[in-house]
């Protein structure tokens, strides 16, 4: 749960909350064929819940009352990954900051696989 102070009250956003909004603004990015577990436990999870769920790929944490987003991800093959990954990051912190008012400091984007 991330929680932050705005003029009228505080606000917590939930971590599905920012899973949703990460995984849905990542996936409409060109080039990005599927999100990839983080973790051994993402893994399972898939295993589990199938191979779709929005919190897989995903981690959002808060460093000094700014967001950190890392994000595992499969590419297309033939694509130029530094320029997609440059792309993910833009629109990632743009959907996120316009949706919730909170800043981003950075995007990681790990690309993990290329699927052809």
């Amino acid at each position: 749960m991330i929680t932050s102070r705005f003029p009228l009250g505080d606000v917590s956003f939930s971590a599905e909350y920012f899973s949703t909004l990460v995984g849905e603004a990542t996936k409409q990015c060109y080039g990005v064929a599927a999100m990839t577990p983080r973790d051994l436990t993402d893994a399972v999870r898939s295993v589990v819940r199938g191979n779709d769920y929005a919190e897989k790929g995903v981690r959002v944490t808060q460093e000094e009352g700014r967001l950190v987003i890392e994000l595992h991800i499969a590419v297309s093959y033939g694509l130029n990954i530094s320029t997609a990954a440059r792309s993910i990051s833009h629109r990632v912190k743009d959907e996120v900051e316009q949706a919730t008012g909170l800043k981003v400091a950075r995007v990681i984007v790990s690309v993990d696989d290329v699927i052809a």
